[in-house]
């Protein structure tokens, strides 16, 4: 065996995954693999034993369901024909205020995100709703592609959402609270993006035009009519996920199972069902989900080795050790998170950071269902910040060429939002009741 201090093997083993990653290797096989070597020569065979312990107890946890149920109810959803019924709906509303057009996509990306919960599916399916019509009507192609970006990955954040069920699992928090503490943040960012969208426009009309009259040329009834009977579908998945979870009715996972089935209905009363539908929805979440308990699975083992050998205790002791006290190392932990969420997937930032930083939450003084939510938020500039930014690729790569919308349009686009998200984590640290209040209610 070698002999090495906890602070030298944890260094070993945080650099050995950084440095597989960035390699290009899956990273499911860069922890576990990092983790079998470091283990067995540090602590001999039974490290094998305890990465099967650690992976067998996650891959047992009935919390695990909801991944591939969440992730069925989003593609179905997406499948449906509701999203461009629902534009079209609140196209009619507010397309006479300059800039309604991206009003309506943070609008569409927030209501669609209580049942969208993966980013590629939500950017992409609001770029090829709504980007079109922005650019041939004259929008900034920045302004246009920054809303869609914005709007698209609040469905990660607002539940029922993937990260907050890992997150849950991941530091042995409730999910259900994870959901109702994230569902005023997401709507707190929802609300940011639109005022400044409104604010823009209304100060440069030139690159946010209202749309003619004659296209929405509409009774009134018409368009309460529309409005309602497309929202309606994304309000029922609502109540019926999250208020069986908020009133004790139900768990994560079985409410999981209510809303893929009402997602389903959707299809039906939609006339969208087919079977085709069916199969490639369920070939999707197959993908997805194989991914993430793989990595879930690999990331849960590699951290029960890491605590193992001390490193866990390593982590506290440097990160109690900053000045400025806990809010310096609040500070740190939140630079840390924003650097990395560049370079790294928020799966293995939450499985592999969150993991270990959570629990030193209350030597810090801090709530640790407060300080997971503030991860979250953060996290969600990791999808709009080169060079991973995965909403930047898939708008890119979902617009239509004859748009002539280039990358440097969607980065320049995102910035004023991720400055937003930046504004909404003051918000959340000087009135933490924000995420803690609803919470607090839940009778289960």
């Amino acid at each position: 065996m070698i002999e090495l201090g906890a602070g030298t093997l944890s260094l070993i083993f945080l650099v050995g995954i950084m440095v597989g990653i960035m390699a290009g290797f899956h990273i499911a096989l860069v922890l576990v693999g990092v983790a079998s070597i470091i283990g067995y020569f540090t602590v001999g065979p039974e490290v094998y034993f305890l990465i099967y312990i650690r992976a067998s107890s996650m891959l047992l946890n009935y919390n695990m369901l909801a991944i591939p149920l969440f992730t069925f109810m989003g593609v179905v959803l997406s499948k449906s024909g509701i999203a461009e019924r629902l534009y079209r709906g609140l196209y009619l509303w507010l397309g006479g205020l300059n800039g309604g057009l991206a009003l309506s996509t943070v609008v569409l990306g927030t209501i669609l995100a209580a049942g969208l919960g993966i980013v590629q599916a939500s950017v992409s399916m609001l770029t090829t709703i709504s980007l079109g019509p922005m650019v041939k009507r004259g929008y900034g192609k920045d302004l246009a592609s920054g809303s869609i970006c914005a709007g698209g990955t609040l469905g990660i954040l607002i539940p029922p959402s993937i990260m907050l069920v890992i997150l849950g699992m991941t530091a042995s928090l409730s999910i259900g609270k994870l959901f109702f503490g994230a569902f005023i943040p997401g709507l707190v960012l929802s609300g940011l993006y639109l005022t400044y969208i409104f604010l823009r426009s209304w100060l440069q009309p030139g690159i946010a035009p209202a749309a003619p009259p004659e296209e929405r040329r509409l009774s009134f009834i018409q368009k309460l009519t529309l409005l309602l009977t497309s929202i309606l579908p994304p309000l029922v998945i609502i109540l019926s996920v999250l208020g069986t979870i908020f009133f004790g009715i139900a768990t994560v996972y079985e409410a999981a199972g209510v809303g893929a089935a009402v997602a389903l209905l959707a299809t039906v009363i939609h006339r969208k069902f087919s079977l085709n539908l069916l199969m490639s929805s369920m070939r999707e979440t197959l993908r997805v989900t194989g991914f993430v308990m793989l990595v879930t699975v690999c990331a849960n083992a590699a951290v029960g080795v890491f605590i193992y050998f001390g490193g866990r205790g390593v982590i506290e002791d440097m990160v109690l050790g900053f000045p400025f006290g806990r809010w310096g190392a609040f500070a740190g932990i939140m630079f840390a998170t924003f650097i990395l969420g560049m370079f790294i997937d928020w799966i293995s930032i939450i499985l592999i950071i969150v993991a270990i930083l959570v629990p030193i939450a209350p030597s810090l003084g801090f709530d640790p269902l407060w300080f997971a939510l503030m991860i979250c938020v953060n996290l969600q500039m990791s999808f709009m910040t080169p060079p991973l930014a995965q909403a930047i690729f898939v708008c890119h790569g979902s617009a239509d060429p004859r748009l002539g919308v280039t990358m440097a349009d969607i980065i320049k686009g995102v910035i004023p939002f991720v400055l937003l998200i930046i504004v909404a984590l003051g918000l959340f640290i000087a009135f933490p009741q924000l995420m803690l209040w609803l919470p607090g209610k839940m009778l289960g």
